[in-house]
C-alpha cells in the first residue's frame, strides 16, 4: 500500500470516526476522494479534497468539515500537523521519518512497485498502427505506433488482459492501385522501357524490388493479366510483402502485434452480412435519404435511397450510409463489421489509435459500438497529432525511395529506437509533435532520453562506488529538503501509473520519469555544492548506507518506467 492510499483509508476512518460523532451518513460514497501531492510543497506533504467532496453530499460548509477532519488527522501518529487551505482542501504535513519508509516498500516490491490489479484481469483490445499496406511506415505511423504499444504495456500492467491487433485495410481501391502500379514495376523488371508512372499511382521506388520479385519468381506468366485479374492475382502478393515490410520495422521499434486481422477475410467470410443482420434485428438500420454532405447545398445534392445505420440515435451528428449504389458494403459498414468481430472475439472493451486525419470517424465508430454492445464507453478512441520532422530546426528532405515522406526506418536509421519511443511520448497524443533528430541526439538537458536515461546510468555509478548495506539501515537519517523531494518524487509513481492506465495518457509516464530526473540531478547537484549532502558521506557510514538505498531506489522506479516504454535503462554512458 503506497503512502496514498494509505493516507485515503486513514480518511476514510476519520470520516467513520465524525459520522458517529455528529450522526452523518456512514455509507456515503467517497470514490472521489483523492490525497495527492501538493502543487507547491510549502504547502506540506499531502493534499486532500475529501472536505470539498462531502460539503455537498452532507449539506455541510466545506471550511467547518475541513476542521472537523484536521481535528481527527491530527491524532495520526506520522501526521506533524494539518490544516484548511482555500475553500476547504486539507494539507498534511508529516514527521520527515515518515517518508523514509516509501524506500522500503520501493526495494521490497522491485519491478512490482506501482503495480495495481486496476483491470482485474479484464480484456482490452488495443487497434494501432493499422497502416493501408501500400507503402513502407513513415515516421508519423510511428506516433500512433509506440502509443498504442505502450498504452498496451501500461494495461497489462495494471491487470488487463491485452490483446494487440493490426487491421490490414486490404480491400478496395487502394488495393487495386497498388497492383497497378506493382505490375508496371513487374514489367520494367522484364526489361519493358516505360514512360512516367502515370498520374494515380504510386510512384515510391520501394516498388521496383516488388517488380523483381515477381519477375524472378513469376517469369512472364502475369504479363497479359487483364486489369481485374492483376487486383485478384498481384494484389494479394504485393499486400503480403509489404506487410512483412511493415512487420519489420515494427520490430525494429520493438513491437510485437498478437493478431493481424484482413478485411479482405473479413468480407469473404460473409461478416459484414452478419453485423448488419445483428443491426437489422436491433431494429438501427432502415432505408431512407442521407442528410446532404457539410458544404454542400440542397440544390447540389441529389439524395438517393440507401440503407442507413441510426448513428445519430448515439450521438453522432447524422446516420450513416451503409450501402453505395451498387449495392456494395461502405468502408462505413466493413468498419462497422470489424469492430462487431472485435466485440465477439474480445468480450471487453476496445481501443483505437488513429491519424490525426481520422477525426470524422470518432462519432460514427462510437455510436456504432454503443448499439451494438449495448454499452457506453465501449469503445475508446485515441487520436495521434501531426509530426514534423526537423534537422536543426529546418523541415527534412521526403526520402528517395517514397518519393513523399521519411519511413520510418529512415528515422530509427538516424537517432535509434529508444529515443524515438521516447520523444514520440513528450506530447499528449492529440497535440503536434516537432521531432527534431539534432536536438533528440544531443548529450544535454535539453534531450528528454539522455537526460532520463542519464539519471539511471548515474545512480548505477553510484552504486558501482559503494558495497550495498548489510544488515538494518537507517533511514530516518534522510530528512534534508533535497532527499525528501526526491522521496516524495518516488513515492508518487503508482499514482502516475494509475492516472496514466484510467486516462490511457502514456505520456504520463514519460513526463514523470523527466520530472524525477530532473530531481534526482537536483539532489546530485546540491552534493557538488554542499559536501555533507554528497551520497558517500566521508565521515558518516550511516548516512552513506541510507542514501545508497536511496539512490537503488531511484535507479529501480526509473528503469520500471523505462521498461514501461520499452525502453533501455542502461548503466553506463
Amino acid at each position: 500500500m503506497s503512502i496514498f492510499e494509505e493516507f485515503e483509508e486513514i480518511i476514510r476512518s476519520c470520516y467513520q470516526t465524525l459520522a458517529e460523532k455528529h450522526n452523518f451518513t456512514e455509507d456515503i460514497g467517497l470514490s472521489k476522494l483523492v490525497v495527492e501531492l501538493p502543487r507547491d510543497e510549502v504547502h506540506g506533504d499531502l493534499a486532500s479534497n475529501a472536505a470539498l467532496v462531502l460539503a455537498k453530499l452532507l449539506k455541510q460548509s466545506p471550511k467547518e468539515l475541513a476542521k472537523l477532519f484536521v481535528k481527527e488527522l491530527q491524532k495520526t501518529s506520522s501526521v506533524l500537523s494539518a490544516e484548511i487551505a482555500g475553500p476547504g482542501f486539507i494539507n498534511i504535513r508529516l514527521n520527515k521519518s515518515r517518508w523514509a519508509q516509501e524506500i522500503t516498500s520501493i526495494l521490497e516490491k522491485g519491478d512490482d512497485y506501482g503495480k495495481k490489479n486496476i483491470g482485474s484481469g479484464q480484456n482490452v483490445n488495443i487497434e494501432f498502427v493499422s497502416a493501408n499496406p501500400t507503402g513502407p511506415l513513415h515516421a508519423a505511423h510511428a506516433r500512433g505506433a509506440i502509443l498504442g504499444d505502450v498504452l498496451a504495456n501500461l494495461m497489462h500492467f495494471s491487470g488487463y488482459n491485452v490483446i494487440r491487433e493490426y487491421y490490414i485495410n486490404d480491400a478496395g481501391s487502394q488495393i487495386a492501385t497498388l497492383s497497378k502500379s506493382a505490375f508496371i514495376r513487374y514489367r520494367e523488371a522484364l526489361g519493358e522501357k516505360l514512360e512516367a508512372i502515370p498520374a494515380g499511382l504510386y510512384p515510391g521506388d520501394y516498388l521496383i524490388d516488388v517488380g523483381y520479385f515477381l519477375a524472378d519468381n513469376y517469369g512472364e506468366s502475369l504479363k497479359n493479366l487483364s486489369e481485374d485479374e492483376i487486383t485478384d492475382k498481384i494484389g494479394p502478393i504485393v499486400v503480403d510483402l509489404m506487410m512483412e515490410s511493415i512487420k519489420k520495422d515494427l520490430e525494429r521499434l520493438g513491437i510485437e502485434m498478437d493478431i493481424y486481422s484482413s478485411e479482405n477475410q473479413l468480407v469473404k467470410e460473409g461478416k459484414v452480412s452478419l453485423a448488419m443482420q445483428k443491426l437489422q434485428r436491433d431494429n438501427l438500420i432502415y432505408r431512407g435519404q442521407p442528410e446532404p454532405p457539410k458544404g454542400k447545398l440542397e440544390q447540389d445534392w441529389q439524395p438517393r435511397e440507401q440503407l442507413l445505420f441510426r448513428s445519430k440515435e448515439f450521438g453522432d451528428d447524422i446516420d450513416r450510409p451503409l450501402q453505395k449504389s451498387d449495392n456494395s458494403w461502405t468502408y462505413f459498414a466493413s468498419d462497422v463489421a470489424y469492430h462487431y468481430d472485435k466485440l465477439e472475439r474480445t468480450g471487453g472493451r476496445l481501443i483505437d489509435v488513429l491519424g490525426a486525419d481520422h477525426s470524422g470517424y470518432v462519432k460514427r465508430m462510437t455510436a456504432a459500438v454503443e448499439a451494438m454492445s449495448g454499452e457506453r464507453d465501449m469503445l475508446r478512441i485515441k487520436q495521434c497529432g501531426l509530426v514534423s520532422l526537423l534537422d536543426k530546426g529546418k523541415p527534412v528532405k521526403m526520402s528517395k525511395r517514397t518519393g513523399t515522406f521519411v519511413t520510418l526506418s529512415d528515422v530509427i536509421d538516424a537517432v535509434s529506437s529508444d529515443v524515438m519511443r521516447f520523444v514520440m511520448l513528450t506530447r499528449r497524443n492529440d497535440q503536434p509533435l516537432e521531432f527534431d533528430y539534432a536536438k533528440v541526439t544531443e548529450e544535454s538537458r535539453e534531450n528528454p532520453v539522455f537526460y532520463v536515461q542519464y539519471a539511471h546510468a548515474r545512480a548505477k555509478s553510484v552504486l558501482r562506488q559503494n558495497k550495498k548495506p548489510s544488515g538494518k539501515v537507517n533511514l530516518s537519517l534522510l530528512i534534508d529538503i533535497h532527499e525528501i523531494r526526491l522521496i516524495k518524487q518516488l513515492s508518487s509513481w503508482p499514482k502516475h501509473v494509475e492516472a496514466a492506465t484510467h486516462y490511457c495518457e502514456p505520456h504520463r509516464i514519460a513526463f514523470y520519469l523527466m520530472e524525477l530526473a530532473a530531481v534526482f540531478h537536483g539532489l546530485w547537484n546540491a552534493g557538488r555544492e554542499n559536501l555533507d549532502l554528497k551520497f558517500i558521506h566521508d565521515t558518516d557510514e550511516d548516512l552513506t548506507h541510507a542514501r545508497m538505498l536511496l539512490v537503488e531506489a531511484t535507479a529501480q522506479v526509473i528503469k520500471s518506467g523505462l521498461n514501461l516504454l520499452s525502453i533501455t535503462a542502461v548503466e553506463e554512458m
